[in-house]
C-alpha cells in the first residue's frame, strides 16, 4: 500500500514540475533569426553535395586507371605469350626445314648405282628443263668431232708421259744426290696425277702434273693438322690444314737420345753423331715460318726451286734441250726448251703425305681458280687427286666397253677451254668439270654410259653444272660423301666432315657469280659454232647436194658470239688452217 501511494505521488510531482505554465524553459521561445539558419544549413547542405560529386569522380577516376592498368597488363601478357609461340613456331619451322634439307642431300641427289633404271628423274640434273641456249649437234656429227678433233688431238700423251717421266727421274735422282741426309729434306719418288694420267686431257701443250712428297731429316717429323680434327676455322680455310714440325723423339715410341745427356765414348744406334736433336730456335732452318713450329708454304717453294737449279746444273751437260721456270711463282712449273723452239711443260709439285693415306697437301696449284689461294703462308690445299684417279679407275673397270664418261668430260674441258681463250677466265674450271663427273658416275647405272649415249651424258653434264650454278652448290666428291664405296679408304675424318661446298665463293662475290653464269651461257651458246668450226672433216653419213657449194667460216676471237662466212668450197676442194695465239683464225681453200 505505501509503495502504491508512494508511485501515485511521484507522478504528481513530476507533472507539476514539467507544466511550462510553473516553469517556462528558456529555449521555448523561437528565434528571430530562423531563415539565416535555414540558409546557413542549405549552403552547407551544396557543400556536401559537391563535395560528394569530387569523391564519386576521384572514386571513379581512380576506379578507371585501375581497370586501365590491370587491361595493360593482360594485353602485355598476352603479347608476350603470343611471341613466345611464335618464337616457338619460328624455332620449330627452322628445325623443319633443316631436317628437309638433310634429308633431301641424303636421299634426293641421286640413287646408288644399285638403283633400277627407272628412277632416272631422281638424278642430279634429268628431268628439267632444256638447257637455255644449248643446241647440240647430231651423234654423227658429235662423235666425229671428238674421234677428230680431241683424241686426235691427244695421241701422243702416252708418249708425252715417258719422255717427262724419264727426264723427272733423272732431275730427282741427281737433286737427292745434292742434298745431305743429315739437315736437308729427303725428296722421295713422283706420283702422277690428274688429266694426264687419268686419260682426259685435252689442252695443248699437254702438261703433266707430277707429285713430289718430301719428309724432314731425323729427327724431325711432319705432323699434319686437318681442318676437320676438331680446331675452329673460318669457312675460308676448309679444306686447308696445316703442316706442324714436331720432334720424333716427342713420341712415346721415340728415341731418347735427344732427352739424356751420352758420354763422348757413347754413340746412340739409331742416330749418328751428326743427327742430334737440333734446338727449337733452328726451327726456320726447316722451312717453318718465323716464331712457328708450322710449315711455311713460301720457304718450302724457295727450297724446291733452288734444289732443282742445282739439280739441273749437275745434269744440264747430258741433255741437248734447256729447262726454264714456267711461273716464278708456282714451285716446279718447269718447260723443256728445245733447239727447234718446241717447248714442253711439266709441273713439279711438292706435297706432304698426310698420315699413311693417299691424301697430300699441296703447297700451290700450278692452274688452280683465283678463289683457291690460301689466306696465309701455313696453309696448306688438301689434295684427293691419287684418290680420283684410283675411282676413274676403278669405275672404268665396271663400264661398258668404250664407256662416254670421260669422252664427255674431254669435250666439256674442250669447250670450257676455248671459251676462257675469248671471254678470259672465270670462277669455273676443269676441276668442277671433273667433280660433277664424278657425282654423276655415282649415281648412274653402268649402262647407261655407253659410246652411243655420248650426247644424252654430255646434256646431262652441262645440265647439272647449270643446276650447281644456279643453286651456288657443287659439293666436295670425296669430303663428307657418305655415298662413297668404304673400299677406296679414305680417312675417318674425312668421312665424318661437313659437305665442303666448291662454289661457296660465289655466294660471297657476286661479281665472280656474274663473270661466271654469263661465261658459262656463252658457252653454251657457241655449242654449234665451236664443234663445226673444230671438226676438220665433213661426218660420213652427211651427204651434200652435188656439185653445192658450202660456206666454211671463221671464228673471230674479236666477236665471241657470231661466226662469219668468209668463203665457198666444193665438197672436193680442199682446205688449210690457220691458227694464231691457240684459237682458229681463218679456214681457207679453194672455191667452187
Amino acid at each position: 500500500m505505501a509503495l502504491g501511494l508512494f508511485r501515485v505521488c511521484l507522478v504528481v510531482v513530476t507533472a507539476i514540475i514539467n507544466h511550462p505554465l510553473l516553469f517556462p524553459r528558456e529555449n521555448t521561445t523561437v528565434p528571430e533569426n530562423e531563415e539565416e539558419i535555414i540558409r546557413k544549413m542549405q549552403e552547407h547542405q551544396e557543400k556536401l553535395q559537391l563535395e560528394q560529386l569530387r569523391l564519386e569522380e576521384e572514386v571513379a577516376r581512380l576506379a578507371a586507371e585501375k581497370e586501365a592498368l590491370v587491361q595493360a597488363a593482360a594485353e602485355g601478357q598476352q603479347q608476350n605469350e603470343t611471341r613466345t609461340a611464335w618464337d616457338l613456331w619460328s624455332t620449330l619451322c627452322m628445325i623443319l626445314f633443316l631436317m628437309i634439307e638433310v634429308w633431301r642431300q641424303d636421299h634426293q641427289d641421286g640413287p646408288s648405282p644399285e638403283c633400277p633404271a627407272g628412277d632416272e628423274d631422281e638424278l642430279p640434273g634429268l628431268g628439267g628443263p632444256p638447257l637455255r641456249g644449248l643446241i647440240l649437234p647430231n651423234k654423227a656429227t658429235l662423235s666425229h668431232f671428238y674421234e677428230h678433233c680431241i683424241r686426235g688431238a691427244t695421241a701422243d700423251a702416252a708418249r708425252t708421259r715417258e719422255f717427262v717421266e724419264g727426264f723427272v727421274d733423272d732431275l730427282l735422282e741427281a737433286l737427292r744426290s745434292l742434298c745431305n741426309r743429315d739437315t736437308d729434306m729427303e725428296v722421295e719418288d713422283f706420283i702422277g696425277v690428274d688429266s694426264m694420267y687419268e686419260n682426259w686431257q685435252v689442252d695443248r701443250p699437254l702438261v703433266c702434273d707430277l707429285f713430289v712428297p718430301f719428309t724432314p731429316p731425323e729427327p724431325y717429323r711432319f705432323h699434319p693438322e686437318l681442318w676437320c680434327s676438331g680446331r675452329s676455322l673460318p669457312l675460308d680455310c676448309q679444306g686447308y690444314g696445316q703442316i706442324k714440325v714436331v720432334r720424333a723423339d716427342d713420341d712415346m715410341l721415340g728415341c731418347i737420345c735427344g732427352k739424356t745427356k751420352l758420354g763422348e765414348d757413347m754413340l746412340c744406334l739409331l742416330h749418328g753423331k751428326n743427327n742430334m736433336v737440333r734446338p727449337g730456335g733452328e726451327m726456320e732452318d726447316l722451312l717453318c715460318a718465323r716464331e712457328s713450329p708450322y710449315l711455311d708454304t713460301m720457304q718450302v717453294m724457295k727450297w724446291f726451286q733452288t734444289a732443282l737449279t742445282r739439280a739441273w746444273h749437275r745434269i744440264a751437260h747430258k741433255y741437248e734441250f734447256g729447262l726454264a721456270f714456267g711461273q716464278l711463282d708456282t714451285p716446279g712449273s718447269l718447260k723443256i726448251k728445245f733447239r727447234s723452239g718446241k717447248f714442253m711443260p711439266f709441273n713439279l709439285i711438292p706435297v706432304i703425305q698426310c698420315e699413311d693415306s693417299d691424301l697430300y697437301f699441296v703447297s700451290h696449284l700450278p692452274r688452280g681458280p683465283p678463289q683457291w689461294t690460301p689466306v696465309s703462308n701455313t696453309d696448306w690445299l688438301l689434295s684427293f687427286a691419287v684418290y680420283e684417279r684410283h675411282f676413274l679407275r676403278v669405275t672404268s673397270k665396271a663400264l661398258p666397253e668404250g664407256a662416254c664418261h670421260l669422252s664427255c668430260l674431254q669435250i666439256a674441258s674442250f669447250l670450257l677451254s676455248k671459251q676462257t681463250r675469248l671471254t678470259g677466265p672465270s670462277g669455273l674450271s676443269n676441276y668442277h668439270l671433273k667433280t660433277a663427273l664424278l657425282h654423276l658416275l655415282l649415281a648412274r647405272q653402268a649402262t647407261d654410259w655407253k659410246a652411243t649415249q655420248l650426247d644424252a651424258r654430255l646434256q646431262e653434264l652441262l645440265r647439272f653444272l647449270e643446276k650447281s650454278l644456279l643453286e651456288k652448290k657443287l659439293y666436295h666428291f670425296f669430303i663428307g660423301n657418305h655415298k662413297v664405296p668404304e673400299t677406296m679408304g679414305l680417312p675417318g675424318a674425312i668421312r665424318r666432315a661437313e659437305p665442303l661446298n666448291l662454289f661457296r665463293p660465289f655466294v660471297l662475290q657476286r661479281s665472280l657469280y656474274r663473270k661466271t653464269a654469263d661465261t658459262f651461257y656463252e658457252m653454251l651458246k657457241n655449242v654449234p659454232a665451236l664443234i663445226s668450226e673444230y671438226s676438220l672433216h665433213i661426218p660420213s653419213d652427211y651427204q651434200p647436194t652435188p656439185k653445192s657449194c658450202h660456206l666454211l667460216s671463221i671464228w673471230d676471237p674479236e666477236d665471241r658470239a657470231r661466226v662469219h662466212p668468209t668463203t665457198s668450197v666444193s665438197p672436193g676442194a680442199s682446205a688449210s688452217l690457220s691458227w694464231e695465239n691457240g684459237g682458229l683464225l681463218g679456214i681457207y681453200g679453194s672455191s667452187c
